[in-house]
């Protein structure tokens, strides 16, 4: 007997949430009263014009006072609950579901850790069915959105015309640490505050958003520490590091990856149109887009992405991802790849076809 013919997962609706408060590059120098010269010119030449955070209220001498790892986790959860939620009911709506109609929830964070985790919490302020299965992805950083977009695509693919969703909750601003350092300040010029969701469905109808046709990953071992969110003893909290070597190391890895994900495929390089890629900074991009032949142009909507909200974590793709469907550039036959990077270091793709 032959076996059915597989029906990939679709991508049905996206939708995305920012914070109300944002800010550009040369407010937060004034407002944190910045004036060492090389950390004025880390925010300033970082490609990005304007974040989204959540910052705390002004201490004794006018600038944002230091907040305790409790009000960190606790804005981390209200501010993400806030995000999470907009962002679900926004993909609902695109998809043209409701929340009834969701049958599986994943919910992918790295900016603080809480038992039990988003899934539950956003099933029980949502109303959504107690029956609703659900998986919280935790911790794996920048890359996790597409670590989270496999488990999704998989529970659709196993219920057919069943409705799954994957929503990325990242409140950067609950992950800063401001010490004056150069190691602190580099993180703290990139990260916004932000949420996305997206909606898969498997063996329903065939036009609409794109197939989610195959995965593939990449570890690079050796650079296992360039990337990392671990306790800092003197500022008595979590801080999150990035190393100088990371855009170089993820740019010499893009290659590998992405002949990983196509081969056996029957796609070229050459056959993709669209290119959903992590906006993950600018020398981040930069190397991404010489390493792989792109033009600026292949990669405008990451550069956008980073220019208005900077870099929104797990959920940075999908904000790209949501601006390729504005243009409505994206036709039947299209290929694309999605492309996200992080702690590990890990490069993630999918093919993605249209």
């Amino acid at each position: 007997m032959n076996s059915p013919a597989r029906r990939p997962p679709r991508i049905v609706g996206v939708g995305t949430s920012v914070p109300a408060t944002t800010y550009t590059q040369r407010e937060l120098l004034d407002l944190f009263a910045i004036t060492e010269p090389r950390i004025r010119s880390v925010f300033l030449n970082s490609a990005i014009e304007r974040r989204g955070l959540t910052l705390p209220p002004p201490g004794p001498d006018g600038t944002p006072r230091a907040e305790s790892q409790g009000e960190l986790l606790r804005k981390h959860v209200t501010q993400g609950l806030a995000m999470g939620r907009q962002a679900i009911e926004r993909c609902l709506r695109d998809a043209g579901k409701d929340l009834g109609d969701l049958r599986y929830l994943c919910c992918v964070s790295s900016t603080g850790f809480i038992t039990p985790g988003f899934s539950a919490l956003l099933i029980k302020e949502l109303g959504i069915s107690r029956h609703c299965a659900r998986l919280d992805v935790v911790g794996m950083g920048c890359n996790a959105g597409l670590n989270g977009l496999t488990a999704t695509g998989a529970w659709a693919e196993a219920h057919p015309g069943e409705l799954a969703l994957m929503v990325c909750v990242e409140a950067c601003s609950a992950a800063y640490v401001f010490d004056g350092t150069m190691r602190t300040s580099v993180v703290n010029s990139l990260f916004g505050d932000g949420s996305a969701a997206v909606a898969l469905m498997a063996g329903g109808r065939e036009d609409g958003g794109p197939a989610l046709l195959r995965f593939s990953s990449r570890l690079i071992p050796d650079a296992i520490d360039a990337m990392r969110y671990d306790w800092d003893d003197t500022q008595g909290r979590f801080s999150f590091g990035l190393d100088p070597e990371v855009p170089y190391v993820v740019g010499a890895h893009a290659g590998p990856a992405l002949d990983r994900l196509l081969d056996g495929s029957g796609v070229e390089r050459s056959d993709i149109a669209h290119w959903i890629v992590h906006s993950g900074g600018k020398k981040v991009v930069d190397s991404v887009r010489v390493n792989l032949g792109l033009t600026r142009w292949d990669v405008r909507h990451t550069t956008g992405v980073l220019r208005d909200h900077g870099n929104l974590s797990s959920g940075s793709f999908l904000f790209s991802y949501k601006r390729l469907l504005a243009e409505g550039r994206a036709v039947p036959g299209d290929f694309g790849v999605l492309m996200t990077m992080g702690p590990g270091s890990t490069i993630e793709m999918a093919l993605a076809g249209w």
